[in-house]
């Protein structure tokens, strides 16, 4: 994955401060990279959005999406924390999910500390990073939070089993095959009954209604496009605001690759802007 990046990621853009950002979590310590953006000033506290990486679960860092949270931080003009979260399969479900929990509790009382708002938070990942966001979302929701105000995901695993026309469709041939994402499956979930835990799919909540408004973005050749499109019906049904990004043509993980994918900087701003309004609206 990091040769990947290296060969067809876009060049970091510049931004105006990046910070290593260590945070207690029980007996051990999440990391984290702070971002903000060109023209912020220093004493300014500025909204959070809290990155997830994509990687199933299993691979992926915030060094793999340093470029992708530069641009996402300078669009949005506000912070951007992106999370190490723990891995897969020496930490299986549920590490990952509780080291997002974790991460939004320290910024809500943390926050500050490192320039940025704690009641204002915005839950953001591409991929198994996407389904962390919405699953964590989900519980904060039910839990009564009110400091997460935006989710923004990107081409989101939300049904771990699903059985839809595109996983057969773009099962081969389309970056991310069924191989794959057998493979992450197993060694995200080695009780694979967990995968009807909705902290594992997201999408099998009850009910959506009450979370945030979301940005979602899809790719049109992706093995994961019909849960996506299943996923933004759920938010409609459910009453909550959502607007649905649909990259034609794109397949899952162009996101990260600019240099092969220019397109993708079209929808990280789509993303980036949505996402920031609800942030300032606030």
């Amino acid at each position: 994955m990091v040769k990947l990046q290296d060969a067809f990621g876009p060049d970091a853009p510049a931004v105006a401060s990046v910070t290593e950002v260590p945070m207690r979590s029980g007996d051990h310590v999440l990391l984290g990279r702070a971002y903000r953006p060109l023209g912020a000033r220093p004493d300014q506290p500025l909204p959070v959005i809290i990155y997830l990486h994509g990687g199933g679960w299993c691979i992926g860092s915030v060094d793999t999406h340093d470029g992708l949270c530069r641009e996402l931080c300078n669009v949005s003009g506000v912070m951007v924390l992106s999370l190490d979260y723990r891995l897969a399969p020496e930490h299986p479900f549920p590490a990952a999910f509780e080291d997002v929990l974790a991460c939004v509790g320290w910024v809500e009382r943390h926050g500050p500390e490192i320039g940025g708002d704690g009641r204002r938070i915005a839950l953001c990942g591409d991929s198994a990073g996407g389904n962390l966001a919405l699953a964590a979302a989900l519980h904060l929701r039910d839990q009564g939070g009110t400091s997460v105000r935006a989710l923004g995901l990107i081409y989101p695993c939300v049904d771990i089993y699903a059985q839809t026309g595109s996983r057969e469709a773009f099962a081969q041939g389309y970056f991310l095959d069924r191989e794959t994402l057998v493979w992450f499956f197993e060694r995200y979930l080695p009780h694979p009954a967990d995968a009807l835990d909705w902290r594992a799919s997201p999408i099998l909540a009850e009910t959506l209604a009450g979370l945030p408004p979301l940005e979602l973005v899809s790719a049109e050749c992706d093995p994961l496009v019909d849960e996506c499109d299943a996923l933004g019906r759920r938010f409609e049904e459910s009453g909550v605001p959502v607007q649905h990004h649909r990259a034609t043509g794109m397949v899952h993980g162009f996101i990260t690759l600019g240099r092969l994918f220019p397109q993708a900087s079209q929808y990280i701003r789509a993303l980036a802007t949505g996402v920031a309004g609800q942030l300032r609206g606030a």
